[in-house]
């Protein structure tokens, strides 16, 4: 076994994961896993540019992992920033105040090396005479969304800039605030977006040769909670559950119907994905239905997993 800690930093969160690892095996397990909302993306796609309190939000949990990670001694640490900073101008600020905290300068990926590790993630455990390949595994992250085709490899791979949060503060903010609920014409320009990014998708991704539909990435899980009537939120129920698309569209239409306050009152909602968990079902819906996927299977492992497996 090597014990290993991951870090995956996105536009909406900042997870870790320590675990014990052997390849010769395919034993993976979990000795600390969190997840900490610092919306290190707040403004990038208006701004360009990594905002100082979104940085300063995104260094504090830093400092915390860094802690966890001496406590269990992990031998090889990788850390892997994906779409916020793609896309920031001082990306160099981010960079230089991870490795004076975690020791290790992290590693702003690609969308199609973010696309290649959750599938590697997702797919390593995933089992079951139903769940057949080719999958289509599909990541809703912060500020964009990545497709990924295969069955032991990946086939095709595609990241567009579609995240939840991008699609809010890109569609649904008026004034600086998050229109509760959006209005059909926001909710209509919205969806134009993801329809025209799986256009892009779909040039080089084929989309209808996967058999299972894999959904990964806080949008997807915290659907899945609400289609559980869950009453907080469990990885265990969440992992590997299937949600019909009818389901995933009646959730979709109620959160885009719903106000901050409604939304802030689901039991198994997180506080930080409360004004964009809106984005990021109609994202998940709109690809279903593009797919004529007629359920997705939720998986609490993805891109955390596969960073993990990398550096065993």
């Amino acid at each position: 076994m090597t014990r290993v800690a991951a870090i995956d930093c996105g536009t909406n969160s900042i997870r870790l994961l320590v675990a014990d690892v052997d390849p010769a095996t395919g034993e993976l397990v979990d000795l600390d896993r969190r997840m900490t909302i610092v919306r290190l993306g707040e403004g990038v796609d208006r701004t360009g540019r990594l905002a100082p309190q979104a940085l300063e939000r995104t260094f504090a949990a830093c400092r915390e992992y860094a802690g966890v990670i001496k406590e269990h001694g992990a031998e090889r640490v990788r850390f892997v920033a994906t779409s916020a900073s793609r896309d920031a101008e001082n990306r160099d600020d981010f960079t230089r105040g991870v490795l004076d905290i975690v020791g290790v300068e992290p590693e702003v990926v690609t969308g199609d090396e973010e696309a290649e590790l959750s599938f590697v993630g997702a797919t390593r455990e995933l089992s079951g005479d139903d769940l057949a390949a080719p999958y289509l595994v599909v990541d809703i992250g912060g500020g964009s969304t990545e497709f990924v085709v295969g069955s032991t490899t990946v086939r095709a791979a595609r990241s567009v800039d579609v995240g939840c949060v991008r699609m809010t503060e890109r569609h649904l903010v008026r004034d600086g605030v998050v229109t509760d609920p959006p209005t059909v014409e926001q909710v209509a320009a919205m969806r134009a977006d993801i329809e025209a990014a799986l256009d892009l998708v779909g040039e080089t991704v084929p989309l209808g040769e996967a058999r299972t539909l894999v959904g990964l990435a806080g949008s997807v899980t915290t659907v899945s909670a609400i289609a559980q009537d869950l009453p907080a939120y469990d990885p265990g129920a969440i992992h590997h559950s299937r949600v019909p698309v009818e389901r995933v569209r009646e959730i979709t239409e109620r959160l885009l119907r719903s106000t901050h306050a409604e939304r802030a009152a689901v039991p198994s909602l997180h506080p930080g994905r409360v004004d964009v968990i809106a984005a990021g079902a109609l994202v998940l819906l709109t690809v279903m239905e593009r797919t004529g996927a007629a359920e997705v299977v939720v998986s609490e492992h993805d891109i955390l997993d596969g960073i993990a497996w990398s550096v065993a």
